[in-house]
């Protein structure tokens, strides 16, 4: 039997709006529901790592090009309940996959599931997956192929309590991979995570940012690319997953992706400065600097941090230490000591945050938090600090 492409009953109007869920980071939900609102997305709604919205298919493509914070853009297309596994497979089979993709595509479906009679994600992913092949054989003799490593098409499945949420994967790869990093240290800090942390900071983009542990630079170029006005999906390597969409729309995308070029300030807008002891990681961090094409934006240097000084008046100084978890510290106490002595004497008048994952070693700091945000590193219970550094004392110190 020949091959034969599926395509849809109906293409999506651009104009036409739709449901969308934006997937995100705990902790990093309200930031990543100000950027889909700034994209003049409808109905911003926040739930637990998950923002839902409604917008249209170009609002969709600029949520994959300008979200900092999101991991994954979903168009959902089905609503249900499955008590059990008949329920899901007939549920499934309810959907006419044909209009999504055709033969000659591969697909994958990621499943999340929680609070559910099902217990296990992999299991309910390949029972969809039947569901899904057993139509298309049924229909036409034949099977589309899976290939979950680069799909042509990505499902997610989402279950809760029972109830389904199927939706088409907009973005392919996670968001969080920009592509610019080519270089890591051994504990890299995962992009979306890094920009939610200076949005959380209420950095204004002009003043002065000091990374001063700045291992790879990750803090450094998505600091850099928010006061460049510069889109992150601008670095995504691989095509984005609507590309391979049956309604996929070249001349609109064309358009969304030569309007975010146009965005971008050229000229430097803030002073950006990395400091790290180790040469290696300066190394890696000028490579992936050069590789975001922001070298002549961001400054890094080989300095020990506790013998730098503030290179302004004011500022704000973002860092995320060594918690003893990957990155193995002599005496963490001491270090954690060492980090609030030297903001407390050297950056004065700068407003500074430090993440961290070791809570016992923070409290040696020795400075008051004004703000605790909790935020998770991959499964590490973290906390961003705030610390207020007020230039006064010192100066009454002097009079």
């Amino acid at each position: 039997m020949a091959k034969t492409s599926f395509k849809p009953k109906q293409k999506q109007k651009p104009t036409e709006n739709f449901n969308i869920i934006a997937t995100t980071l705990a902790g990093l939900e309200e930031v990543l529901a100000e950027e889909l609102r700034a994209l003049e997305m409808e109905y911003v709604k926040v739930g637990n790592r998950v923002v839902t919205c409604s917008g249209n298919l170009r609002q969709l493509y600029e949520a994959n090009l300008w979200c900092r914070t999101a991991i994954r853009i979903l168009k959902p297309i089905r609503n249900f309940k499955a008590r059990n596994e008949d329920d899901l497979y007939e549920q499934v089979q309810k959907t006419d996959w044909s209009e999504y993709f055709g033969l000659d595509q591969t697909f994958a479906i990621d499943s999340v599931v929680s609070h559910s009679t099902f217990e296990h994600s992999l299991f309910v992913a390949q029972l969809t997956k039947d569901a899904i092949v057993d139509q298309f054989r049924k229909k036409t003799g034949e099977r589309p192929s899976v290939d979950k490593v680069r799909p042509d098409v990505r499902l997610n499945l989402h279950m809760h309590e029972n109830m389904v949420t199927l939706s088409l994967d907009s973005s392919g790869d996670s968001l969080h991979r920009r592509g610019y990093r080519l270089q890591t240290n051994v504990a890299p800090l995962n992009e979306v995570l890094a920009a939610g942390i200076i949005s959380l900071s209420g950095w204004d983009k002009k003043s002065t940012f000091v990374d001063p542990m700045a291992g790879s630079g990750t803090f450094l170029i998505e600091a850099a690319m928010m006061a460049q006005n510069i889109a992150p999906g601008l670095f995504h390597r691989d095509p984005f997953g609507f590309e391979k969409w049956n309604d996929y729309n070249e001349e609109l995308f064309e358009m969304v992706w030569k309007t975010a070029e146009a965005k971008e300030k050229r000229e430097p807008q803030a002073e950006i400065i990395g400091y790290d002891i180790d040469e290696d990681y300066v190394a890696a961090a000028r490579t992936n600097i050069n590789n975001a094409g922001l070298e002549h934006v961001i400054r890094v240097e080989q300095a020990d941090f506790f013998k730098t000084q503030a290179p302004s008046e004011q500022g704000v100084v973002v860092m995320n230490p060594p918690y003893n978890e990957r990155i193995l510290s002599d005496d963490i106490f001491e270090l954690y000591k060492n980090i609030g002595d030297t903001l407390k004497q050297n950056y004065q008048g700068y407003d500074a945050f430090v993440f961290t994952g070791n809570l016992e070693a923070a409290k040696t700091i020795g400075l008051r938090a004004s703000r605790r945000i909790p935020l998770y590193n991959g499964a590490i219970d973290c906390r961003l600090l705030k610390y207020e550094l007020y230039s006064g004392s010192r100066r009454e110190g002097k009079e």
